[in-house]
């Protein structure tokens, strides 16, 4: 658990790749994404159309998560 997650379309890096001629693979720059910390990563709450903090607490003996805005469970 290194505490990263990798999120589709940000912290694009270029990389420069050598050719791999066993593999068929061109050579070249090449945009990937890259990890970000864990903790700069926030849920989307559709509700509200914003990204939202996350609280918990238990509801019928078990522990769910909820939106801190609206209270909203989250599913």
């Amino acid at each position: 658990s290194s505490g990263k997650v990798i999120v589709e379309g940000i912290n694009l890096v270029k990389k420069h790749q050598k050719p791999v001629p066993a593999l068929n693979q061109p050579g070249g720059i090449v945009e990937k994404e890259a990890a970000i910390q864990v903790s700069n990563v926030a849920i989307f709450n559709a509700a509200t159309g914003k990204a939202d903090r996350v609280g918990f607490r238990f509801e019928d003996g078990k522990k769910v998560r909820f939106f801190k805005s609206n209270s909203e469970t989250i599913k």
